[in-house]
């Protein structure tokens, strides 16, 4: 009895001496409860169990195997202070609850002036979720989702809130919902990101004047949706095969005097697709080997194209549902380069056509009418039916640009060895179907 009572004296005496110690090994919500506003934590290399809330400014820092676990009931960490920083960190295990009024996420943040860098993102609802927060930096993130066939079971990779003024730089996502969301989000800056395998790889909602730069937009079914936005800057873009059932490289619906300038769409169904809009600049873009280059609705009006490259497309453009005669296809007397097509002549060398170019088709009845064309859109049945109709009846005008441009060859040999050689490594990842989507045919409707 004595060697009893004096084994628990000592035991109890260990955890006087060493009670955070020894609690907190086992609990980060109790390590971070007990630092001082402005600590640095250094985490091990190991798996700590979530889910925790960060209510003070503080940094924590893991490692290269560093992983927070969440329940899988809630947000793995809430950022409820301003001016936190988390680096290095695996973050897994948020809800996958769609029904809750609450909008889950690997790391939800609702606060100012955070930093969130070098973090993985894995099985959670929202890679990270901005709620009413600014000026926070996100950069260095590798979100991956379910993937295409989980798409509505799961949220978005990086959604923003009611967010102003906030950094997104350098970040990988693929296999979410959509990529990034916003929504009612102004002034925020999209850098160098890249979004594959996703509905949307950008979707915008009421959300003005926000800059997006130097992204790349692959395999999604659409690789952005500019939707009642404005003042947008869309510059250095790259959108590369993406394809499905009604897809398209940029859609601008209900979007106004946005600047989209200097991108590349590539090998798209459509490469834009715009309806409902108004006074959208496209300047000197790459429209480059998409099934329709430009598809544009009588309902957008006072577009203006010029400098543009449009290619090597099976369509140039369409114009659906009218005439749309207010748009133009040239800016200060200096139009397109429809390619080799359109052949022109420019007997003074002013790099400026000596005449109009006029397109004219009847094409746009059979996509107005029947959804089904585009699947068939590369089939020589189109060109016959492009034919019979030239001869037996007048054929709508789709553009008409009064100074189109003999630029220089486009040489498109670099995007095709790119983008040849990642449709070589996914096909081997994934076999007949990606074979399918590269090769010409629409992927599974999603």
């Amino acid at each position: 009895m004595k060697k009893l009572t004096l084994f628990l004296f000592v035991f109890s005496l260990f955890f006087i001496i060493h009670p955070v110690k020894n609690i907190a090994a086992e609990n980060l919500q109790a390590m971070i409860d007990s630092l001082e506003e402005g600590a640095v934590l250094k985490l091990e290399n190991k798996t700590y169990v979530g889910n925790i809330v960060i209510n003070k400014s503080l940094t924590l820092i893991g490692s290269n195997k560093t992983v927070i676990k969440g329940d899988g009931t809630g947000n793995v960490i809430s950022i409820q202070a301003p001016h936190v920083t988390l680096r290095k960190l695996t973050i897994i295990g948020s809800s996958m609850d769609r029904n809750s009024s609450e909008e889950y996420a690997g790391i939800k943040i609702h606060t100012d002036g955070n930093v969130v860098e070098h973090i993985q993102v894995r099985d959670s609802f929202h890679g990270i979720y901005l709620s009413q927060a600014h000026d926070n930096k996100i950069r260095y993130v590798d979100i991956k989702g379910m993937g295409k066939g989980e798409i509505a079971a799961q949220g978005n990779g990086i959604h923003v809130y009611y967010g102003n003024n906030n950094l997104l730089l350098h970040n990988t996502i693929e296999g979410t919902r959509d990529g990034m969301f916003f929504d009612y989000a102004n002034q925020n800056e999209s850098i160098d990101n890249s979004i594959s395998k996703t509905r949307y790889g950008l979707h915008y909602m009421y959300s003005d004047n926000n800059t997006f730069k130097k992204n790349t937009f692959t395999m999604n079914t659409g690789g952005a949706a500019v939707m009642n936005s404005n003042h947008l800057l869309l510059e250095d873009n790259q959108f590369i095969v993406n394809y499905g059932n009604q897809s398209f490289g940029l859609l601008l619906l209900q979007a106004n005097e946005n600047h989209i300038q200097n991108n590349t769409f590539y090998m798209n169904q459509r490469g834009l697709y715009i309806d409902q809009s108004t006074r959208n600049l496209i300047e000197g873009n790459q429209i480059i080997q998409n099934q329709i280059g430009i598809e544009l609705w009588s309902s957008s009006n006072e577009q203006i194209f010029t400098k543009n490259k449009i290619s090597e497309n099976t369509i140039p453009e369409v114009t659906i549902g009218g005439k749309g005669e207010t748009n133009s296809w040239s800016h200060e007397n200096i139009g397109n380069d429809w390619g080799s097509s359109f052949p022109l002549t420019d007997l003074n060398q002013d790099g400026i056509g000596d005449f109009p170019i006029t397109y004219r088709s009847s094409l746009y009845e059979l996509i107005e009418n029947q959804e089904l064309t585009y699947l068939f859109l590369k089939s020589p049945a189109v060109n016959i039916y492009e034919k019979m109709n030239a001869l037996l009846k007048d054929e709508e005008v789709m553009f008409n640009d009064q100074h189109p441009i003999a630029a220089e060859e486009f040489d498109s040999s670099m995007i095709l060895y790119a983008v040849l050689g990642l449709a070589a490594v996914l096909i081997v990842l994934k076999g007949r179907e990606l074979r399918c989507i590269i090769f010409g045919r629409n992927g599974r409707k999603i």
